[in-house]
């Protein structure tokens, strides 16, 4: 049978080769139809706009390991996977390619050709997509593959929009919206970084008309003066109340602006008093709304300033500001500058810096589906894990904003919404009106805008399960178990998913959430293309094999944290699969043909095949818990214990002296167990390592069934056995500090040592008689006397106290005395030699002085080090000198 598995573990020779035969079974398929109970998981969709990276992987990883324990627990599974249409991102990727290839703009193609090259795109990067996920092993029902803009998710996306819009949660409206002036489009809230920057206050002097008055406003953006419509102060402010209802004069314009009073202003903060700015800044549009302010946008599309900034007309935002400051400077009306760090807010995927502007856009009314979304996760029948990021969730939900959803695009779900070109009639309907319902006018236009990718997104659990049509699948499936995700879109992604799913379903999308950290580098950097310290997960396969990555992704990952990735563990990550390898070839060198049968040998299993199958069946429990806790790591740290640890360093070693000894029976027992448990050993890791294990499942299975269907390990509580467990335990501590006394003292492996020992219990005698073939085989022990006399045993004996049982060997058994009191005595010459030497190089001034400081503490270091050897050496010596 060894002939079989192939000498050395090489997991491109078999990798795709295990996937394609998972493909041609059919095993990832999901029946809808099915009496099993469901375990469903929805993949978070990729960008179609390159290739998976170490985050996916990661992600990704925890959704297989999950998947697939719930179909071998005998569910039925379905891990629905799509990509995402990344609405902007991929606009700008089919932007930036049509211009280096084509030399063209989108203008320059129009709308349609445009979306013919971004259809391409799509067609390209979504089919590489998903070969890389296929090369992580991810056990999706590729049958069931939806992308967020197929004909199905539209249909799902259209409905949506006309249900909000009927209901009044959808309306379109002249309101403040985060703008990029890259990206050429609005952005929701959730699509802006904030981040510290270093910057200015300027206190301009605004005069006040018909006095000798100033008002002195503090401003960290004096280009946006060029849209003030008032000055406000708050109405219990003493040092204002005088010039309430008075006229300022905008500086460097002169337009006259009103002083107003209204409770927003901060008294403490600059001078009291604030520039309204209505079109540019969200603070300033609610109170340009209170007192019915004029909104003046200055502003353009790229940031530049427009015809109301009238001299200044032209000027980048930024140079606008230094202009203007000059200017104000010049006029001297500039009291002071103050240096101040304040927070900028950046467009989410390029980092340019976001402008607040007015602008006509569709929004969602959020305070009605935010209620019920907070309420769910309040009363856990939504849970994070870990809780801690229920606060995240929440928080954002209490302090939301209504949703700006239309974005200046072509790329993505087209607004459903048709203009009358003669009455300006709205009308919203899945098709194209033939004529206005208000005037019934023929000449009817499409909304140019599109919606927010999130829009689509956030319909994800239900729409790819067939809604608004009353599918099986959305019977079977909905609510899904399970979704996991990373914490940095809670709230771009599962805020939205729990209202949507509250709002069209009536139940939650999922029943937990499983949030994981990034994946750092090996100095906890984030990975960036900047730094270039980013991890090509389909580069790591093809070096150690998608085992290995996997295995190192959930070795020590702990929900909700970071984690670095090392690159050497991906090394030890393959050790482990090859130790299991070659752990199976040793099984299979050493069985029969014909596989051995529990009833024949039962009467022959011996304490450790009880032990082992003990210990396995505790492992199962453990393992089985900290799953349900979604603790994968905790499990995969324990199952990793237990194969490298127990069975092959352990048990297989004890195998050994019944599979070469003459006992048939006690070899068949033997060749029973390590089978029995090799086997379980697949199932239990198949899970995180799914193509070693289906591979070697395949080379021991007479009927090459797949390990991918076979039945989870329960824990038994008659396959428990304490009693053996505890034998077993002493047998190896026994064995281990035999080989630390031979190990201490450098004795030759083919040395053999007589063994005394002495103990008053009466049951550990019996142990060490039973378990003398262990001793011999595994600590190089030739006999063993069980002493009834401690006084009896020899002067020069070397000792150690294992468990109430004492320890003894001959020194003399252990080494040639006169040998290794030479041997000592040479390398005590030679490290008194080494300490003389570097004490000299310490003392000699000349070196002191003109030596690096680093080579001093070196030789610092060394004569340290030669010293403790030097002490080690001496005390060895004295010892067996005294013995001698």
């Amino acid at each position: 049978m060894s002939e079989k598995l192939a000498k050395t573990y090489d997991p491109k020779a078999f990798e795709e080769k295990i996937y394609q035969h998972w493909m041609d079974k059919d095993y990832f398929k999901a029946d809808a139809n099915s009496d099993k109970p469901a375990y469903s998981i929805v993949l978070p969709p990729p960008n179609i706009t390159g290739q998976l990276h170490i985050g996916h992987a990661l992600d990704h990883t925890l959704q297989d390991i999950l998947i697939r324990w719930k179909r071998m627990q005998g569910y039925e599974t379905l891990w629905q996977p799509g990509t995402d249409h990344a609405s902007i991102s991929t606009e700008v990727k089919v932007v930036e390619k049509l211009k280096k290839e084509e030399g063209l703009t989108k203008k320059d193609v129009g709308r349609e050709g445009f979306l013919n090259r971004a259809w391409s795109w799509r067609d390209e990067y979504g089919r590489k997509i998903v070969s890389q996920m296929k090369k992580l092993g991810n056990s999706c029902d590729w049958s069931r593959e939806r992308f967020t803009m197929d004909d199905g998710l539209n249909d799902a996306v259209t409905e949506v929009f006309i249900r909000l819009y009927e209901k009044g949660l959808i309306y379109k409206g002249n309101r403040i919206i985060n703008w990029c002036p890259s990206c050429r489009t609005s952005l929701s809230d959730a699509e802006v970084d904030h981040h510290d920057k270093k910057g200015n206050f300027w206190y301009v002097k605004y005069p006040v008309k018909d006095s000798d008055e100033f008002v002195i406003i503090a401003t960290t953006r004096p280009e946006t003066m060029l849209g003030d419509t008032a000055i406000a102060v708050h109405p219990e402010d003493e040092r204002y109340q005088h010039l309430i209802g008075k006229v300022a004069i905008l500086p460097l314009l002169n337009r006259e602006i009103p002083i107003i009073a209204d409770e927003y202003v901060d008294q403490e903060m600059g001078t009291g008093a604030l520039k309204i700015t209505p079109s540019h800044d969200p603070n300033d549009f609610e109170i340009g709304l209170r007192h019915d302010l004029e909104q003046i946008m200055v502003l353009d599309e790229e940031a530049k300033v427009n015809e109301r900034g009238e001299q200044y007309q032209g000027l980048d935002r930024y140079a606008a500001r230094k202009v203007i400051v000059k200017d104000l400077e010049a006029e001297k009306l500039v009291s002071k500058i103050k240096e101040h760090d304040h927070s900028v807010g950046q467009c989410s995927r390029c980092s340019t810096v976001v402008e607040p502007i007015t602008s006509e856009q569709w929004f969602v009314k959020m305070e009605t589906l935010a209620k019920p979304a907070m309420e769910v996760v309040n009363n856990k029948e939504i849970q994070f894990v870990p809780d801690r990021f229920s606060k995240t969730y929440l928080s954002w939900l209490e302090n939301i904003r209504d949703w700006c959803i239309s974005r200046q695009l072509w790329w993505g779900h087209r607004i459903p919404a048709y203009y009358c070109t003669k009455c300006d009639e709205i009308m919203v309907s899945k098709k194209a009106p033939t004529q206005c319902a208000k005037c019934e006018s023929k000449d009817i236009v499409q909304d140019e805008d599109v919606l927010d990718t999130w829009f689509s997104s956030a319909l994800w659990p239900f729409s790819t399960l067939g809604w608004p049509e009353e599918t099986m699948e959305l019977n079977k499936f909905y609510p899904t178990d399970v979704l996991v995700t990373g914490y940095d879109i809670i709230f771009f992604w599962v805020v939205r998913m729990a209202f949507s799913g509250l709002e069209f379903m009536d139940e939650i999308p999922f029943k937990h959430v499983l949030v994981h950290g990034l994946v750092r580098d090996a100095e906890g950097r984030k990975m960036s293309k900047s730094l270039g310290n980013g991890i090509d997960p389909i580069e790591a396969i093809e070096e150690f094999g998608a085992d290995a990555l996997r295995f190192t992704l959930i070795t020590g990952n702990t929900p909700g944290n970071d984690m670095r990735f090392h690159l050497e563990r991906l090394e030890s990550s393959r050790n482990f699969a090859n130790k299991l390898w070659n752990a199976t070839r040793f099984v299979l060198m050493n069985s029969e043909d014909s596989p051995v049968n529990f009833n024949d040998v039962k009467n022959h299993l011996n304490t450790t095949d009880y032990w082992i199958i003990s210990r396995f069946n505790q492992v199962t429990r453990d393992v089985t818990e900290n799953m349900d806790r979604f603790e994968l790591g905790i499990a995969l740290q324990k199952i990793y214990d237990f194969v490298w640890n127990e069975y092959c360093d352990w048990y297989i070693e004890f195998s050994k002296t019944r599979l070469y000894g003459e006992e048939p029976k006690e070899k068949r027992a033997a060749q029973y167990t390590l089978n029995h448990i090799l086997e379980n050993i697949l199932k239990i890791l198949h899970p995180y390592m799914p193509f070693i294990t289906e591979e070697i499942w395949q080379n021991i299975k007479e009927d090459y069934s797949s390990v991918i269907v076979a039945p989870w390990p329960e824990y038994n509580e008659k396959a428990h056995f304490p009693k053996e467990e505890g034998e077993v335990a002493l047998v190896m501590e026994i064995i281990k500090n035999l080989r630390n006394i031979r190990s201490d003292m450098n004795v030759a492996p083919s040395r053999k040592a007589k063994l005394m020992i002495h103990t008053e219990d009466k049951s550990k005698k019996e142990i060490a008689n039973r378990h003398l073939s262990y001793f011999k085989s595994l600590a190089g022990v030739s006999e063993m006397e069980i002493l009834k006399d401690p006084d009896s045993v020899p002067k020069d004996a070397v000792s150690a106290v294992v468990e109430g049982i004492d320890l003894f060997i001959p020194l003399e058994d252990l080494l040639d005395i006169e040998k290794e009191l030479k041997r000592l005595g040479e390398e005590k010459k030679k490290y008194q030699k080494e300490v003389k030497r570097a004490e000299g190089k310490l003392q000699n001034q000349g070196f002191i002085k003109k030596a690096p400081e680093s080579l001093v503490e070196e030789e610092k270091e060394k004569v340290e080090k030669y010293r403790k050897m030097l002490k080690t050496i001496e005390d060895r010596l004295n010892q067996l000198q005294r013995r001698s």
